[in-house]
């Protein structure tokens, strides 16, 4: 508890002009997941320049994190074609999959067929929801349609969608086609914090549907708890292998403080011996390392 406050008394001196700690918090992740019986990516981009790297450069599963990519591009679309978040999307009752993580029918069944934009994003966004963003997807005209999109804004094709959620329900092993860099989504949600949310409305709202994510806070956000810090992220969670691993556990995003220090972060871990609690875990401490070498860093 006294180290819990702190780190919430201290956090409020951190300065902003953070520089030359990115070695430091590089050394204590290699260390921390030296002899893990996981894969495991870190990136973090702390105020906009500072670089933290452990194996960032290497292509990882996204899994649910893809929905952020997924959110801009349908953003972008509907700012190029004079749409609002207020639009209807229409689908017909096959689009709501039975045997997928559907919060949203759970909610409704098969009873309704048009939502708001604004209504499939969050359900994408803020719960997860499988069938809100593959209606979404094929609204943006599928896996080519929505890579053309993020091509043209400048999305760094070490981010790359090649499945949908109900191709990856029907195998598990083509979500390995939805894959990026650890470095790759970090800049990207850097790019996102920094310049895209305040650049639409829609933008805008989809940084406030980041920042009520309700899946994984024993993640990232875990040892932010006790702190004033705003987060917004995207988890995402894969399937059990036949070797009784763990595909993939993820989450993804920024973070930010009142003064003005900023980090965007990137943690991927692939093929775990451990199970869902433990490799969420492993998530929380890479968080806790990062926060806890920022304020070391001050």
């Amino acid at each position: 508890m006294r180290k819990l406050l702190f780190i919430i008394i201290y956090l409020s001196f951190i300065s902003p002009a953070f520089a030359g700690g990115n070695k430091a918090i590089e050394n204590a992740l290699h260390e921390y997941i030296k002899g893990k019986d996981a894969r495991i990516g870190v990136a973090v981009i702390i105020n906009g320049k500072d670089t933290v790297s452990v194996n960032g450069n290497r292509d990882f599963p996204m899994m649910s994190v893809v929905k952020f990519p997924l959110a801009l591009t349908v953003a972008h679309w509907i700012n190029t074609n004079g749409m609002s978040l207020n639009d209807t999307v229409t689908f017909s009752e096959k689009a709501m999959k039975e045997d997928t993580y559907s919060p949203m029918l759970k909610k409704y069944g098969k009873s309704r067929n048009t939502m708001t934009v604004r209504e499939l994003l969050e359900w994408s966004l803020v719960e997860s929801d499988n069938n809100a963003a593959d209606i979404l997807l094929h609204r943006v005209g599928g896996t080519s349609g929505v890579t053309s999109i993020m091509r043209q804004m400048g999305i760094s094709d070490e981010i790359v969608i090649g499945a949908s959620e109900e191709d990856m329900h029907r195998d598990p092993y083509l979500s390995y086609l939805n894959r990026t860099t650890p470095l790759a989504m970090a800049q990207l949600f850097d790019r996102f914090y920094h310049e895209l949310r305040n650049a639409s409305q829609s933008y805008s709202e989809i940084s406030v549907m980041l920042e009520q994510c309700r899946t994984g806070l024993d993640r990232l956000a875990f040892p932010l708890l006790p702190t004033n810090a705003l987060i917004g992220h995207k988890t995402g969670t894969g399937f059990p292998t036949p070797e009784g691993r763990i595909s993939a556990v993820n989450d993804c995003g920024y973070v930010n403080f009142p003064n003005g220090t900023r980090y965007s972060i990137a943690v991927f871990v692939a093929d775990s011996n451990y199970d869902i609690a433990t490799t969420s875990a492993i998530i929380a401490e890479v968080s806790k390392i990062v926060l806890e070498g920022l304020i070391k860093q001050k």
